[in-house]
């Protein structure tokens, strides 16, 4: 018969866990809010490109909790719009944010506390769009590098947007003590 361990140690990382676990749920609920608002702006049909409000979640997660705390998040967000949105989008969904996910997690392993949230948001918007444009030309086997320039534009305008948001969210997200 297996004893529990009870000791004041293992129950505080009980509850770290289960605190943890409650804030995963509430930034993925946040992500899925952000992701529902930005979808009732307007985009033009040719261009076709978006913020992605969402993804600042995923940023807060990286530098306030843990990478796997972001990778769950990001990898929950795709499968919220494979069930809104189709397979397909869940495909680009998920590609987008797991290459934006690891260039992050790698600037943020090289160069530790040397990098700024400018440089994390623009390097996860612009690998979103690689990673999206990537599975797009997967799925429609086609190349697609024709449309890099206005995803590399647009993913430039949306890294430096998304970054700043976050940077003038953290104090609010600070006093809600958001951290583990």
């Amino acid at each position: 018969m297996k004893q529990e361990n009870n000791t004041p140690r293992a129950e505080t990382k009980k509850q770290n866990q289960i605190k943890r676990t409650a804030l995963t749920g509430l930034l993925f609920a946040l992500a899925v809010i952000l992701s529902l608002v930005e979808s009732l702006v307007p985009v033009p049909a040719p261009v076709g490109v978006r913020l992605g409000l969402s993804n600042i979640v995923v940023m807060y997660s990286l530098f306030f909790l843990r990478g796997r705390d972001a990778l769950i998040i990001a990898i929950l967000k795709s499968f919220f719009v494979m069930m809104t949105r189709g397979t397909v989008a869940g495909l680009l969904s998920l590609s987008g944010g797991l290459f934006s996910l690891g260039i992050m997690m790698l600037l943020l392993f090289v160069f530790r506390e040397r990098v700024s949230f400018l440089i994390i948001g623009v390097s996860g918007a612009l690998f979103h769009n690689f990673g999206q444009i990537l599975a797009a030309s997967v799925v429609l086997g086609s190349v697609l590098w024709y449309y890099l320039p206005i995803l590399i534009f647009s993913g430039l305008i949306a890294g430096i947007v998304t970054s700043f948001l976050l940077k003038v969210s953290i104090p609010a997200l600070k006093k809600l003590q958001l951290t583990i």
